[in-house]
């Protein structure tokens, strides 16, 4: 198996680690390679997650309150958002509806 992730998801992670950047020296780091190793857990456990809005397998962050919304196609695993759970659940399907 092998891990696409989205270029939009991409800009996401980035804009996250600016965010937490300013809050504190070095959290911006820390944030990226936290969602990075979420993200390369799902090379052991993709498919073990709750679906969400209808075909999302949503894999959480146990360090910042952030989403993993992903999907296993044949041997890919495609990451199509990373959301901060913060907001609200009807955002989170409105940023997934594009990607349908």
């Amino acid at each position: 198996m092998r891990i696409e992730i989205l270029r939009s998801v991409r800009d996401d992670l980035a804009a996250g680690r600016r965010f937490y950047k300013t809050q504190a020296q070095g959290i911006g780091d820390d944030f990226l390679d936290s969602l990075f190793s979420v993200i390369e857990s799902l090379l052991i456990n993709a498919g073990a997650h709750s679906i969400h809005f209808g075909k999302y397998l949503r894999l959480l962050s146990r360090r910042f309150p952030f989403a993993d919304y992903y999907r296993v196609d044949s041997r890919i695993i495609r990451i199509y958002a990373v959301v901060d759970c913060r907001r609200s659940p009807n955002w989170h399907k409105k940023i997934l509806s594009p990607t349908s």
